[in-house]
């Protein structure tokens, strides 16, 4: 990532205040990153937990396959479905609360004695069923947090703070430069200015050379850290 900035003390103020922001927040985003993980393998444990069951309540269906065309399906209905939102490691995420089944009533003399037992077994099944879709959707969600978290962790970590990082040493690098550049033109118009006074006529014109030269390399480097 190319960091935009300038050779002067104003753009090495902005860069390292970015700089501290990047750093300060790295920390706080690794941990939200981290309990994302344990979360996601959370769900991923439940998912695998409820499609078990879920394939368990399946195979005693179709061990009662022969008896099921006698089955009124009608008789088992699906109500409704209460859910409500919880923050998990900062995601908002749906909780399964609560699920609403309802069994109408049928002839207890007229219909066979196995639709107790079918009537619990579809129960089962839609709930295990829903219970399983809602499982599938949270960990969906938390995964997808957990990459985008891990992808801001890496874009601090290994391109934004080395970037800043690099900007701030080479600002000062450039300006430690400058000082001492001016430090030595300083030292050398001073020298120039001691010998201007001994000096004959031509060592005069050659002392105001050297010092007009020493003058252009302090604005051309004073160019430079502004461009």
């Amino acid at each position: 990532m190319a960091i935009k900035f300038q050779y002067n003390k104003t753009s090495l103020q902005q860069i390292e205040k970015q700089l501290k922001m990047r750093q300060r927040t790295l920390p706080i985003i690794k941990n939200k990153e981290t309990a994302l993980r344990l979360e996601v393998k959370r769900c991923k444990e439940e998912v695998a937990e409820l499609e078990a069951r879920l394939q368990q309540q399946i195979a005693g269906y179709e061990s009662m396959y022969a008896l099921w065309g006698e089955f009124d399906a009608s008789l088992v209905t699906l109500q409704d479905v209460e859910i409500d939102v919880k923050k998990v490691a900062g995601v908002r995420v749906p909780i399964l609360k609560n699920i609403k089944l309802e069994a109408k009533p049928f002839g207890i003399f007229s219909a066979p004695k196995w639709y107790f037992d079918g009537i619990n077994l579809l129960h089962g099944l839609a709930k295990t069923a829903v219970e399983r879709e809602f499982a599938v959707a949270k960990q969906d969600l938390l995964d997808h947090a957990r990459r985008k978290t891990t992808q801001k962790v890496n874009l601090f970590e290994k391109v934004q703070i080395p970037g800043f990082q690099e900007a701030v040493r080479k600002i000062k690098r450039f300006m430690e430069d400058e000082e001492n550049l001016s430090k030595s033109s300083q030292k050398i118009l001073k020298s120039l200015q001691e010998k201007r006074r001994d000096a004959d006529g031509n060592g005069i014109d050659d002392a105001d050379d050297a010092a007009l030269a020493a003058a252009d390399m302090q604005n051309k480097m004073k160019k430079g850290g502004e461009a």
